[in-house]
């Protein structure tokens, strides 16, 4: 099971591959909204904001926030860190269940460049 250290390393990750992106990608990366990560094994949520190309976690709450972000994905911490590695694909793990993103509908349509 991932740690906590272990997961916020990850969203660091790909919160430089965001900022590192080119093209299409680099566009849905552009989006300014707050976002959360919610890893249901360690029932933490890690909440923060996408900006400037990149997603920087302000803070990390035990269960789920009470306000919600207008980005939130929900996963175990061995799904994030498999995500942010390569080892998992977005679209099967989403369909599958294993993996659950919220937006609206408006950002969803940005953020599947970035899948």
């Amino acid at each position: 099971m991932a740690t906590i250290e272990e997961c916020r390393a990850a969203l660091d990750k790909l919160s430089e591959n965001m900022r590192q992106a080119e093209g299409d990608v680099r566009e849905a990366t552009l989006l300014d909204r707050s976002v959360s990560c919610h890893v249901k094994d360690l029932d933490v949520t890690f909440v923060g904001r996408m900006s400037g190309g990149g997603i920087e976690v302000h803070d990390i709450v035990p269960g789920t926030p009470s306000e919600r972000a207008q980005i939130r994905l929900t996963l175990t911490g061995d799904d994030l860190l498999a995500l942010v590695d390569g080892e998992l694909h977005f679209a099967r793990a989403w369909s599958s269940g294993r993996v659950r993103l919220e937006a609206g509908l408006r950002d969803l349509f940005h953020l599947r460049k970035l899948l």
